[in-house]
């Protein structure tokens, strides 16, 4: 898997458990909706550091705690 997709993954659970849309998350977040969108949807191939900070921040979590969860352990990094 490449990080797109485990970020892709994460942000769909994420936004389960705590019942929330993609756009209640990007108002959160206040990233636009156009971003988040490219992230769920595969646009966006390479996801800054900053825009995950910024969706840990509408999440109300370290971005430690993003990380943190089986998605990322076996990122290809082709």
């Amino acid at each position: 898997m490449d990080l797109q997709q485990a970020v892709k993954l994460r942000l769909l659970k994420l936004c389960k458990e705590r019942n929330i849309t993609i756009n209640k998350l990007s108002t959160l977040s206040g990233i636009t909706q156009s971003t988040v969108n490219g992230l769920i949807n595969g646009t966006s191939q390479n996801p800054k550091l900053l825009t995950i900070v910024r969706l840990c921040y509408g999440l109300d979590m370290p971005l430690k705690d993003f990380f943190d969860d089986e998605v990322f352990i076996d990122i290809d990094d082709e």
